[in-house]
């Protein structure tokens, strides 16, 4: 009885067992003692190889960031190319342009600025500066952000600035000046030729009556003070930036005019006289106003107020009406029921308040001066406005409210005024296309000659050797420098010379890729594989190029990597040369061309350091992973587990 019960137990555990393995677990065992082994395909384990590498792997994450960084943020931030902006040569990498003082934000007296500099005066008295500006002069005294002892120690009433120099009356009628003081800015020290207009001795040695001073301003290398009873004293370059000053003082001092409100554009002197007319004096550039005489168009209205940028100016009505004369002529949009009431200009653009209280922008904007905080724009935001260079500061019942306008250049500037930050995304973008498009061809060209020559041999392959041997003889950069002379020289539009520069680099670029190809193709064709796809009749050019090529894809995978940094090298020295993509259009390459002198690398490091960083960080990158690629996808390697 027992061993019947014994024999059916074992067929029972043997019948189960089979179950078991069949459609469970395969070997009858439980299934927590099982041991699951799963393979990679060799791509896989080459990609696990690579990341397990920190060095590649960081250089992955660069070299992704820096393509974003180039092809995207041109997208967002295009490249003007007729851009400058000489008021913002050569500004150090800052942000803090419009960074206006704690001290400044409750009724500040005055806020002036016509470059990167702004100057201001608090309610105290108290001077204070913030902004760039570079002092290329040994004297400490030319650098406008230095300010005087005896200005910090007086009592400042009336301050304003100029393009590279400050003037600042004290409460007991002292005027001082500081900055470049070459062209009569102030003092006695310039060089004082005829072509300029000394400060009045009374100014210099004596003091003014503080009581009857109405406006203080300056220009670009002048200076004006007006006085309460219309007359008016100004000193500095006239021959520059004050050509029809002379006329003016000459209709003050002879003729019996007077003036309420002055204004200077970057080269003249304008006003309004005591009956609200508006006076150019000698210069006839705003005679005509949208076709017609300005006086015709104004028609017997005062003028009320007055603002000029560089090369524009705008004057106000009593009826509200706006003209706008220069090269800032398109009119603002004034919201329906709310009438200009007061105007204020910076460099490049002009502000309005209504008489609601909000604000209004008009001119040049392209660094964010008429873009105005919405907050700003709904009536009863403000009560003041100060438009600066490239700013403006809003307040509401002497405090401080907002803020809108250029902050700073992360970068610098170059001797144009041109963002370098944004020269150095379009000019990566340029770079790496041109780059990428001679890789392409001459990849193209090795890949199809090396796979030829190697599959077929014979005179094939003498024939091809031989051409790829004249063209490797070829002295690679003196030969692309002449090319590029000799298309520098023709009428060829830029982008066709850029293309045809691009495939110069990669016609001349082919010869190591195909000996390598050859090379692997000659090892290649005498595996199984090839003479069983012969025996079966394929044809000759599918056997070389999908059965053979693929074969050998990771060696070309290897050399492209290393190709694409070398020709980013080559079209970098060609720029840098002066004769690879020409200025303005930038690349890294004629970016760095443009630094080379001794002035920029000493006093403006900015200009060829953030160019030069990028252009090593980018081909180091591309080095890092064309190494490591070959060292992964290497068949004769350790295999790593």
């Amino acid at each position: 009885m027992n061993n019947n019960v014994k024999k059916t137990a074992s067929k029972d555990k043997f019948f189960s067992g089979i179950f078991r393995r069949m459609f469970l677990f395969g070997n009858g065992k439980k299934e927590k003692s099982e041991s699951h082994v799963e393979y990679d395909s060799p791509s896989v384990q080459a990609v696990k190889r690579f990341f397990r590498k920190p060095l590649a792997t960081a250089a992955v994450i660069l070299l992704i960031a820096m393509f974003g960084f180039v092809l995207i943020g041109p997208m967002i931030s295009p490249i003007d190319l007729s851009y400058t902006e000489t008021m913002h040569r050569n500004v150090a990498p800052t942000m803090g342009l419009m960074k206006l003082p704690n001290e400044m934000k409750t009724n500040p007296r005055a806020i002036s600025s016509r470059g990167a500099f702004t100057l201001g005066v608090d309610q105290n008295g108290d001077v204070y500066m913030w902004g760039f500006y570079h002092n290329m002069s040994t004297d400490e005294k030319k650098s406008v952000l230095n300010i005087p002892e005896e200005v910090k120690n007086a009592n400042i009433v009336y301050a304003a600035a100029g393009s590279d120099h400050c003037i600042a009356i004290g409460d007991d009628g002292t005027v001082y000046g500081w900055g470049e003081y070459d062209l009569a800015q102030y003092g006695k020290d310039g060089r004082m030729t005829d072509l300029l207009l000394a400060q009045p001795d009374e100014l210099i040695n004596g003091k003014i009556d503080v009581a009857s001073i109405s406006q203080l301003v300056c220009g670009e290398q002048m200076t004006a003070i007006l006085m309460k009873d219309g007359t008016f004293y100004a000193w500095g370059n006239v021959n520059a930036t004050g050509q029809n000053v002379d006329s003016m003082l000459k209709a003050v001092s002879k003729d019996g005019m007077r003036f309420k409100k002055i204004a200077f554009t970057n080269t003249n002197m304008f006003a309004i006289t005591e009956q609200g007319e508006f006076f150019t004096g000698k210069n006839k550039q705003y005679e005509l106003y949208n076709g017609i005489s300005t006086q015709e168009f104004i028609a017997g209205r005062q003028v009320v107020d007055i603002a000029a940028t560089g090369d524009s100016v705008a004057l106000l009505l009593e009826d509200g009406t706006i003209l706008s004369m220069g090269a800032e002529t398109v009119l603002p949009e004034i919201p329906a029921g709310e009438k200009a009431v007061a105007l204020s200009a910076g460099s490049r653009h002009f502000t309005l308040e209504t008489d609601q209280g909000s604000v209004v922008a008009w001119g040049n904007g392209k660094l964010g001066q008429t873009d105005i905080p919405e907050k700003l724009t709904e009536a009863g935001a403000v009560d003041r406005v100060v438009s600066t260079g490239f700013q403006n500061y809003a307040f509401k019942d002497g405090e401080f409210v907002d803020s809108w306008g250029l902050k700073g250049y992360i970068f610098g500037t170059d001797d144009l005024g041109r963002d370098v930050f944004n020269r150095v995304m379009n000019g990566g973008k340029m770079t790496m296309t041109i780059g990428a498009v001679a890789v392409i061809v001459s990849t193209v060209i090795g890949v199809i000659i090396g796979c030829i020559s190697g599959y077929f041999g014979g005179i094939v392959d003498m024939l091809l050797m031989r051409v790829t041997e004249i063209f490797a003889s070829i002295p690679f950069l003196p030969f692309a420098l002449v090319l590029s002379a000799i298309l520098q020289a023709s009428n060829l539009k830029e982008d066709t010379r850029i293309f045809i520069i691009m495939i110069i680099l990669g016609l001349l670029s082919w010869t190591g890729l195909a000996r390598l190809v050859r090379g692997q193709v000659l090892s290649e064709r005498e595996r199984e594989f090839v003479l069983a796809a012969q025996s079966m009749g394929v044809k000759e050019n599918k056997i070389a190029f999908k059965h053979i090529l693929p074969n050998i894809i990771s060696v070309i995978l290897v050399s492209v990597t290393l190709d694409f940094a070398t020709c980013m090298l080559t079209e970098t020295s060609l720029s840098y040369l002066g004769f690879g993509v020409q200025a303005p259009r930038p690349t890294w390459g004629n970016m760095l061309n443009g630094c080379n002198n001794s002035i920029v690398i000493q006093n403006y490091w900015w200009r060829w350091v953030f160019p030069a960083i990028f252009l090593a960080v980018t081909v180091i990158c591309i080095n890092i992973i064309g190494d490591t690629l070959r060292d992964v996808l290497d068949p004769k390697g350790e295999v790593e587990k």
